[in-house]
């Protein structure tokens, strides 16, 4: 799972939010550390989530665990997460058995399922979460997969966190671009086969490409207008109101596509000071807006969780490898969030 996003603030990303904040209804802080929005959503709570929450997730389980051996305090706080539905990463190997437990879940409690394609060749430049499919064929075949199992389902798809970005970024090869651009491309149309699927390809974070101009010819070359929209702050920490700024700037380039936001970790928003790795399990952070479709803003279709909180950025700080499971970090994360 992907540990890897860059957290740079630049000058220019306050730049942008102030001017995007003149037109639309959102506050635009670019790097402020306090989450800030000009319209709160409803809290989830009340109104009720319409995505589904994972029984066996390891927030859930770790819970169980604590509760039996009696840490009753410590397992209320994590039920702040095991409680909140999660983005469901599809396995690498097969993710056709993960899923449908996922999907028939979902399906019994009438909800949604939210759900990661992250499996794209050459996946994340070799970094933390290095890996993917090996070749083409086999991603073709792997997202073919994916798609087949959720079938009829009621899902939402967030497309391949990164591989955009890191086509912009210079992080990829060019001379992988073409071939990543097509499957993605393939892949939108594929997922979009199924009726009650939504997609949304990846967008990055407002801190890593700061001028989201640069964003719109990939994201066409990899099926944006095909695509439901795209998505924004994938396991970042960027503020609510930078990602609403800057997703409503990135929309206007793409003809006016929607996006969604990850909120998993953004209480805090991101670690001050520009430091080393300010990406990679930075400390003091909090879990930030609970998922929601209940958004305040007509361009913001949802509020998710789609970095599972808790799970390790990457070997930095003292954490597992990227995805696994961090049960400290998890409790600190839900022990500071703010509702």
């Amino acid at each position: 799972m992907p540990g890897r996003r860059r957290i740079t603030i630049v000058t220019s990303l306050v730049l942008l939010s102030l001017s995007v904040t003149a037109g639309c209804t959102s506050s635009g802080q670019g790097a402020a550390p306090a989450r800030t929005q000009a319209a709160a959503p409803a809290d989830p709570a009340a109104v009720g989530s319409p995505y589904w929450v994972d029984p066996q997730s390891d927030a859930a389980r770790q819970v169980e665990t604590w509760e039996a051996q009696g840490r009753n305090s410590d397992a209320q706080v994590l039920r702040r997460i095991a409680d909140q539905p999660m983005a469901l990463w599809g396995p690498g190997d097969d993710p056709g058995p993960e899923i449908r437990r996922a999907v028939e879940g979902a399906r019994a409690a009438g909800r949604t399922v939210v759900l990661a394609a992250y499996n794209i060749p050459y996946r994340d430049c070799g970094q933390h979460s290095a890996g993917g499919a090996p070749d083409a064929t086999a991603y073709r075949s792997w997202i073919g997969a994916f798609a087949d199992n959720i079938g009829e389902a009621k899902a939402i798809v967030v497309l391949e966190p990164d591989a955009v970005p890191h086509m912009v970024d210079g992080c990829t090869q060019v001379d992988h671009h073409e071939e990543r651009s097509r499957l993605l491309s393939e892949a939108v149309d594929r997922l979009k086969r199924n009726k009650n699927t939504k997609v949304y390809l990846d967008a990055g974070n407002p801190a890593w490409i700061p001028d989201p101009m640069k964003l719109v010819g990939p994201l066409f070359k990899a099926g944006i207008d095909r695509a439901d929209g795209f998505s924004l702050n994938v396991s970042n920490f960027q503020p609510d109101a930078a990602g609403r700024a800057y997703g409503a700037v990135l929309s206007k380039g793409t003809n006016g596509k929607h996006f969604v936001i990850d909120t998993s970790r953004n209480g805090e928003g991101p670690l001050p000071g520009g430091r080393q790795q300010a990406w990679c399990n930075p400390p003091g952070r909090a879990l930030g807006v609970r998922p929601t479709d209940r958004t305040g803003d007509p361009l913001v279709d949802a509020y998710l969780w789609i970095k599972r909180p808790g799970e390790s950025d990457g070997p930095c700080r003292g954490g597992p490898a990227a995805g696994r499971w961090w049960p400290d970090y998890a409790l600190g994360l839900a022990r500071r969030a703010r509702d």
